[in-house]
């Protein structure tokens, strides 16, 4: 399976970094199998810290990798996935940590939505039923050097901006 990494930089050894805010699936290397996706954030990388947008690829073992670690799968933005996003962005959740977590990701536009959840300003239907109006891509988070040890580097793409 390949999967994609946008940043401003090419990605050839990841690592498991702290990030200096909190992210929808925690700490972990951030990837999708979108290459839209990944384009776009390339982008928004390099609009905040500057360079020139790269897409970096990987080969990832996915069979391996789902006989070896503990993964998470949320195939959408349902109940479960909008309460795991909440609490891991407010830096409160208590429960099971794994290797993959897999399930849509919560862009800039998600974002104010859930902003408005967080705020009370919208109920959980509300938010839910808005989610489920939007196209999510996905994204793959490896938690941990154990399911990092399944992804290969093969290449990089440069991005126009």
């Amino acid at each position: 399976m390949l999967l994609y990494h946008g940043s401003n930089m090419v990605v050839e050894n990841p690592e498991i970094r702290t990030p200096n805010r909190n992210l929808d699936f925690g700490v972990g290397f951030y990837t999708t199998s979108s290459i839209a996706q990944a384009v776009s954030f390339s982008r928004i990388v390099c609009s905040r810290r500057g360079g020139n947008p790269v897409i970096s690829v990987y080969d990832f073992d996915d069979e391996a990798a789902k006989d070896l670690s503990a993964i998470k799968i949320f195939p959408q933005a349902d109940e479960e996935w909008l309460d795991f996003v909440c609490d891991k962005r407010m830096g409160k959740y208590r429960g099971q940590e794994y290797d993959i977590i897999i399930g849509p990701v919560a862009n800039d536009t998600i974002y104010r939505t859930l902003i408005g959840y967080l705020a009370g300003v919208t109920s959980k239907e509300e938010t839910l039923k808005r989610l489920m109006a939007r196209e999510l891509q996905d994204q793959i988070t490896l938690s941990t050097d154990k399911a990092l040890a399944f992804l290969t580097f093969t290449h990089f793409k440069e991005v126009d901006l």
